[in-house]
């Protein structure tokens, strides 16, 4: 064991990053631009501040500045549970017997749970400044739900969260998190707007997905003055938020010395992974340094390795703009598998780009096997994983695992986005027995594609 490199890596609060990183000023091929649904043109700033908050859309459509400034107000709030500590898994890696490093950026140090207050604090604070009364959002497995009613408690708003069906019945207590921070929280799709009602017709039985929760809180946002919709995942803006996390991890590695050689992190939408990578795909870019990324995609929404890279609606109600992404259509509607913040149709144009560049990979894995990873690494290092977050600990430990069999000594570095305290139904069923694993068959995944437009 190296005494020089600590358990933990704690930077000083005065180390917390001051500006985040647009990755996207740093790619020579650009994101394509968002499409109006009407028009398929790209959409405006005009367009899309009646939707968003007026700065996020210019933080939306910036792909030329390199670093924008943090409010102060934010790195205030950030100070709270910030910087997040990086940890050398020294427990696993004697366990697994491996020549390799492992390190890990643990976000789950706050009520919320996961990374996803990164971006919240920042929403809710361009709304407060903008003068507005309330966001409506929709959640997955509620951790970003959980994060936005917490920042609009602070600062004031009113909060309308949709919550995917099958996590508002699977993870209760995440949605009375948000309820005890002031939000108001509706299964989606719902009976209250009428394109939850649409999805309700059109499919009866429907457990929902984040695209249909997506259609929902834009209809109710846009349909009351005073409110603007925000989102978790997807938007170019929310990796700008979530730069923070590689900022910091980056300027602790700095600190010892320490050169990663495969980092890799769970993937939805794409916020945790595009994050955790944004200063590492940055050297690449440049040419300064090479890095190998891989992202983890559950094997029931495989987004990245079935998917198709086209323009797409960003959801299931079609009254969202259009994304050049990955997509399995935006008709999609996954399996209810445990991994809620997983289950999105699409893949942020970021990324999508990068990895249909060559610059990144992509792995899909099924649940048991994720789950078999939870529990292990729970064991050793003390950390219950929430089910997106060790998506990315099963595939580090497979990677060690390799490093073992051909005798390589390599560095890695995944995100632990978050703690799965509030998923114990999940762990419940993967402890009974009951859990089971489902891969859309090539049907399947045909019929979402047949949505996907002609453009």
């Amino acid at each position: 064991m190296n005494k020089q490199i600590p358990y933990k890596i704690y930077l000083q609060e005065s180390e917390l990053p001051k500006q985040w990183l647009n990755l996207r000023a740093f790619m020579k091929n650009k994101p394509a631009p968002l499409l109006n649904p009407q028009t398929l043109q790209p959409m405006t700033q005009a367009e899309l501040s009646q939707v968003f908050c007026e700065e996020l859309v210019k933080q939306e459509l910036d792909d030329t500045t390199p670093y924008i400034d943090i409010p102060e107000e934010i790195i205030d709030f950030y100070k709270m549970y910030r910087p997040a500590p990086l940890i050398r898994a020294y427990c696993l890696e004697k366990k697994l017997g491996t020549p390799a490093h492992i390190y890990y950026k643990f976000e789950g140090n706050n009520t919320s749970g996961s990374h996803k207050l990164n971006s919240a604090i920042a929403q809710a604070y361009y709304a407060k400044k903008q003068g507005l009364t309330g966001v409506t959002t929709e959640t997955g497995a509620g951790q970003w739900g959980t994060a936005l009613s917490m920042a609009c408690s602070y600062f004031g708003l009113d909060c309308k969260v949709f919550m995917v069906k099958c996590s508002y019945e699977q993870k209760p207590f995440r949605r009375e998190v948000m309820r005890t921070y002031g939000a108001n929280v509706t299964p989606s799709p719902s009976t209250t707007t009428a394109v939850g009602r649409k999805i309700l017709e059109e499919f009866p039985n429907t457990s929902g997905s984040l695209g249909c929760a997506i259609s929902e809180a834009v209809e109710a946002a846009t349909e009351k003055e005073g409110y603007r919709y925000v989102l978790g995942s997807v938007l170019n803006q929310v990796l700008l938020h979530q730069s923070v996390i590689g900022l910091e991890t980056k300027t602790a590695l700095d600190k010892y010395g320490i050169t990663p050689d495969i980092i890799i992190g769970c993937a939805g939408g794409g916020s945790n992974l595009g994050g955790l990578i944004a200063p590492f795909m940055a050297e690449k870019l440049q040419g300064k340094a090479d890095y190998r990324f891989i992202a983890v995609e559950p094997a029931s929404c495989p987004t990245l390795t079935r998917g198709k890279y086209a323009y797409d609606y960003c959801d299931t109600g079609k009254v969202c703009p259009l994304s050049k992404m990955y997509t399995l259509g935006s008709s999609f509607i996954p399996s209810a598998s445990h991994a809620g913040g997983l289950r999105y149709h699409g893949m942020t144009s970021t990324l999508s780009e990068l990895y249909d560049k060559g610059l990144m990979e992509a792995r899909a894995v099924e649940q048991t096997s994720v789950f078999e990873a939870a529990e292990y690494f729970a064991r050793i290092e003390g950390i219950l994983p929430a089910p997106e977050s060790s998506h990315a600990i099963r595939v580090a430990m497979d990677e060690a695992i390799k490093c073992k069999e051909t005798g390589e000594k390599k560095t890695i570095v995944f995100g632990l986005t978050g703690t799965g305290y509030f998923d114990m139904m999940s762990y419940e069923k993967f402890h009974d027995g009951k859990m089971t694993d489902y891969i859309p068959t090539d049907d399947d995944l045909s019929k979402g594609f047949a949505g996907i437009p002609k453009i």
